[in-house]
């Protein structure tokens, strides 16, 4: 009797990191130290020391249930960006700059490919961001998990000049909200997406034309990074009042998040357009739509607030990162909250 007999292949793991290797170079930052394989990833702080008071953030997340839909349509290689966004979205709205990533992968069985696939996918999240993919652990877990399942989480760490954390204590009456599209349904509420249809190949291969795509491409669309476009809003001389990542929970649990006490959020509905996704599960599932905007991004995944003045110039950064912004409201005195109307 050996470890292999017992379920957990040594050399399967070696051959992962070997594969990964690849992906992993792509992400390398000046500040990191030493290579992918040693015991801890080392991160030089010699960049920030130029910060008055420098603050470390951190966030870690997973990618859910939507993991159950790579399982079943085979496609590993976008499930990483979805982890790496789900935390470093986190960090981007306090304000911060992701530093650096690492994955934890825990699987019934290590299937080296899939394995490297995976990270390929983390990798890319990480490049997006702007972030170093210094580490991670893949654990094989026989008896645990079934041999084709596995599940994927992450933890970065960012930084911030304490003078320049978004806490919106300075959110007035007028403020305007501006929020940045979303890639469809990101990372939350996949448990209700897996009770609205049937989850098969057939269904989810099969092409909508109100989707453009098939059900499956839309719903495995990787969760939009944000980190450049707030990036930019800050390079352009722009001070974000207040940011809200909207995830699970939706609109009405993430807004009420960014605003103080004696502040009111209220937001329109009709100031951009729904994507089709949301409006098929709606109607495809008979979801209410308080239900829906309580658990879904419903096309927009983050939310600024910002002096009126600094509308224009906030969405123009935005633009040159790539995002779509649309003015979907404003900050009103009143009970802490959100409005939608």
């Amino acid at each position: 009797m050996d470890y292999k007999n017992a379920g957990v292949d040594i050399e399967a793991g070696y051959e992962s990191v070997e594969l990964m290797k690849k992906y992993v170079k792509g992400t390398m930052r000046p500040e990191v130290l030493g290579g992918l394989g040693g015991f801890s990833g080392a991160f030089s702080m010699e960049a920030i020391k130029g910060m008055e008071e420098p603050v470390l953030l951190s966030g870690t997340d997973g990618c859910g249930t939507k993991v159950k839909l790579a399982f079943l349509l085979d496609k590993h290689d976008t499930i990483g960006i979805d982890c790496v966004a789900m935390c470093v979205n986190d960090v981007a709205c306090a304000g911060g700059e992701p530093l650096f990533f690492l994955d934890y992968i825990a699987c019934g069985k290590n299937y080296p490919e899939k394995i490297a696939t995976i990270v390929s996918g983390v990798a890319e999240g990480c490049k997006q961001s702007g972030c170093a993919l210094i580490g991670g652990e893949t654990a094989e877990h026989p008896g645990l998990m079934p041999e084709d399942e596995y599940d994927l989480a992450g933890f970065t760490v960012g930084v911030v000049d304490k003078k320049d954390i978004i806490t919106g204590e300075n959110l007035k009456a007028g403020d305007v909200l501006i929020g940045m599209a979303s890639t469809g349904v990101h990372s939350n509420g996949f448990s209700l997406v897996r009770k609205i249809f049937k989850m098969d190949k057939e269904t989810l291969n099969t092409y909508h034309e109100e989707l453009g795509k098939t059900l499956g491409e839309a719903l495995l669309a990787p969760t939009r990074i944000y980190v450049k476009a707030l990036k930019n809003v800050k390079e352009a001389g722009v001070r974000v009042k207040a940011c809200s990542h909207i995830t699970g929970g939706g609109f009405y649990e993430n807004v009420p998040r960014m605003l103080p006490e004696g502040k009111h959020a209220v937001i329109k509905k009709d100031s951009y357009e729904v994507p089709a996704i949301f409006k098929m599960m709606e109607r495809e599932g008979n979801v209410e739509e308080h239900m829906m905007y309580n658990t879904y991004n419903m096309g927009i995944g983050m939310i600024v607030a910002v002096d009126p003045a600094d509308v224009e110039k906030t969405m123009e950064a935005m633009r040159a990162a790539g995002d779509t912004p649309y003015v979907i409201g404003e900050i009103k005195d009143g009970e802490k909250g959100v409005t939608l109307c």
